[in-house]
């Protein structure tokens, strides 16, 4: 042990350490990086973006079904009504 560094004076201190507590066994530090609290304002972003797409994604959608029957009613020469100006 002393080839290496190792003198019955650290097994002491060791020792004293882990019945105090002090020292963790293996498994007790997790790896990597620190996780950072997740911030409660980002969440609320991220599911307000969400939301966003969903609605733009279901506005598109109306839009093509309008134009769709548009150039049906065109195609059968059917007239529709009016708009009054509000899309």
């Amino acid at each position: 042990m002393r080839r290496e560094g190792l003198y019955s004076s650290h097994l002491s201190v060791w020792r004293s350490a882990r019945e105090q507590g002090k020292l963790g066994g293996p498994g007790t530090r997790k790896r990597g990086p620190e996780a950072k609290p997740a911030d409660p304002r980002e969440k609320k972003i991220a599911e307000q973006a969400r939301e966003i797409a969903r609605w733009q994604k279901r506005a598109e959608r109306a839009e093509a079904l309008v134009e769709v029957q548009k150039k049906l009613s065109e195609l059968l020469g059917v007239e529709l009504a009016p708009s009054n100006g509000k899309s």
